[in-house]
């Protein structure tokens, strides 16, 4: 059994605490119900509303933290945040959740006065919780932080805030509840003796509150907000205000810098880390800032899914991908956003992780699959594409790997199109579909003599078959084109072609029980595969899987070595630390230091070299 306030009540409740705001809802509904409108007159109601604008300050400045494409160069710590401190910070809401409910106990006391009884306004409020934040809050609560850092009172109480590497804005609340309680004290000791002066007002309450979660979420944001050079015109200002990377010292040092928002009382108290104002600068400045080794460039799927983002909501994109219905309400805004994107909007930055001492970035094209088959945009999109290999090149990137649709075939001929057009990059363009037909073909049970090929001309088809083919295995090839099947046909070894047949019809296969996908299949066409059959897939987006009796596989995927750093979020619908093999396919070009360019027609005598590649440097099937 753990120390009184060490661990929270409602801890085994899992997402059933938010039923502890019941009897605040119940309150709120009964009595819009008995005066026919929003009772605006009651605690509840305003505490509630408190609630959701809090949430709101803290869901934006976590926003804005992780919008790499505005803030990558101003980043304090530069790693990222990983599953593991997502998971230990779930909960981060507790404290949110301890003070609204002592927040509903205080007013509901007979000494606190009525909503009705306040004033809108009372400068003479703001004065007396500013003289007392001054003088109580701040020496109080640093007070108490310097001895949470001290002896059990740590390990048993702080040691779990200070778990967290990277600081979050949604760090700042995560914590234990004695933590949380010297949190609510200064917090609202200043409100409490406004009222207590009789000068307490409405305005009071919100703004105090709203400031001090502000304060609060930035100085966690991981993230200089605060130009150095005004700490230079106006020196007294560094010890009236922290910043993040004052904060940072404290969390990576845990002997400084113990303030709530004042430095003055670290300075008072000699507990300012000496570097605080030069670090600050060389943040401010962009020095911390660094060039990725590897970009992984995808693009958008679709309207709902562009809020499967980093800077969104983390409990959404440190999961596999799927639709949650209290997202749809958000879909008129992601849509409004999609059509900004479309007007005026370039590549930007979406997420990192490091590899080996490699820096690797997902940047992301601002443009939708279903953008790609309108015929009048494929130009921008190319031209989209191309200024970010033109970027990459120009930064210094080692290796850049083309996502799903931006290498279509059709598009831009899997990326010979750039390399082309600019003969002397120094950037080294990949489509990483030699991984991708590795994996596939390893997905392959090595007792299956015949396979059916949809999409079977195409790039990864042509691979496919090819390799099959001179594994003596028989591959019915889906095409109306016989010129095309006799092209590949002939690039196979005159003693292998007879393993490649050209079939014209789904109902050729109805024998067949595995099927290779390489094109979208109706459930109609799903029914002439047999019982049992297993579709291995390496078509976007995935079929629709109508058989019950019939398997359907993954896209192909490869996880990431165990040794990755700084890795939250899921790629899509993959798993946690699986990424798309495309993906893979640049990692572990970058990895292995390859010169050439992979675009273009895939290289089938490459496959295995690559899938041992791949298998050396740890990554591995999903």
């Amino acid at each position: 059994m753990g120390s009184p306030l060490s661990a929270w009540p409602w801890a085994g409740l899992g997402s059933y605490k938010y039923l502890l705001y019941g009897p605040l809802f119940g309150k709120v509904a009964h009595e819009w119900r008995e005066q026919g409108g929003a009772p605006t007159e009651s605690w509840c109601f305003h505490l509630l509303l408190l609630l959701a604008l809090r949430s709101l300050v803290f869901q934006l400045w976590f926003s804005y933290g992780n919008m790499l494409f505005f803030t990558r160069r101003r980043r304090v710590v530069r790693d990222g945040v990983d599953f593991q401190q997502i998971d230990a910070e779930w909960d981060w809401d507790n404290m949110v959740i301890m003070q609204t409910l002592l927040g509903a106990m205080v007013t509901s006391s007979a000494l606190f006065p009525s909503f009705s009884d306040l004033r809108a306004w009372d400068p003479r409020g703001w004065a007396v919780a500013l003289l007392l934040h001054v003088a109580v809050s701040e020496p109080a609560f640093r007070w108490a932080h310097k001895a949470l850092h001290r002896g059990p009172l740590f390990s048993e109480h702080h040691s779990k805030h200070h778990s967290s590497p990277v600081t979050q804005p949604l760090t700042a609340a995560y914590g234990t509840p004695l933590e949380s309680l010297v949190l609510t004290l200064a917090m609202g000791a200043p409100i409490a003796g406004a009222f207590l002066a009789g000068t307490g007002s409405v305005s009071l309450v919100y703004g105090h509150i709203f400031v001090f979660d502000y304060l609060r979420c930035m100085g966690y944001s991981n993230v200089e907000v605060i130009s150095h050079r005004a700490f230079e015109a106006f020196p007294f200002l560094r010890y009236l205000i922290y910043t993040p990377t004052y904060l940072s010292l404290h969390h990576q040092e845990k002997d400084c810098n113990f303030c709530l928002f004042m430095p003055l009382f670290d300075a008072l108290g000699g507990t300012i880390h000496p570097r605080s104002w030069e670090l600050q600068k060389e943040v401010d400045q962009g020095k911390n800032d660094r060039v990725p080794d590897f970009v992984f460039l995808a693009h958008v799927v679709d309207v709902v899914s562009s809020m499967h983002v980093p800077f969104g909501f983390r409990s959404c994109s440190s999961l596999p991908w799927s639709t949650h219905l209290v997202l749809l309400p958000l879909w008129p805004m992601a849509f409004c956003i999609m059509a900004l994107q479309v007007a005026c909007s370039k590549t930007f930055t979406v997420s990192f992780y490091y590899l080996r001492g490699r820096f690797h970035q997902t940047w992301t094209i601002p443009r939708y699959s279903f953008q790609y088959f309108i015929p009048p945009m494929k130009e921008g999109i190319n031209h989209q594409i191309e200024l970010a290999i033109l970027r990459a090149d120009k930064m210094g990137v080692k290796v850049l790997s083309l996502a799903a649709l931006n290498k279509n075939e059709a598009l831009n001929g899997g990326g010979t199109l750039f390399v082309s057009k600019h003969p002397n990059l120094r950037v080294r363009v990949v489509h990483g579909n030699t991984l991708t037909a590795a994996v596939i073909l390893n997905q392959i049970p090595s007792n299956v003599k015949e396979v059916f090929l949809t999409g079977a001309t195409s790039k990864l088809g042509r691979a496919i078959a090819l390799y099959l083919c001179s594994k003596k295995m028989r591959v019915l090839m889906l095409t109306l084109s016989s010129e095309r099947f006799l092209k590949i046909q002939r690039e196979a070894p005159a003693e292998f072609q007879q393993y490649l047949v050209q079939v014209t019809k789904y109902h050729a296969a109805k024998t067949c029980k595995t099927w290779l996908v390489g094109k979208w299949l109706s459930p109609r066409e799903q029914r002439w595969a047999p019982p049992g059959t297993h579709f291995h897939q390496f078509v976007v987006p995935p079929v629709i899987e109508f058989r019950r009796d019939c398997t359907y596989g993954k896209l192909a995927a490869m996880r990431l070595p165990k040794d990755v750093q700084g890795l939250g979020s899921c790629e899509y619908t993959m798993e946690r630390g699986v990424v798309h093999a495309c993906h893979a396919g640049g990692v572990v070009h970058c990895l292995e230091g390859w010169e050439h360019h992979e675009v273009g027609a895939i290289d089938v005598d490459r496959i295995d070299v690559v899938w041992k590649a791949a298998l050396k440097h740890g990554l591995s099937p999903p």
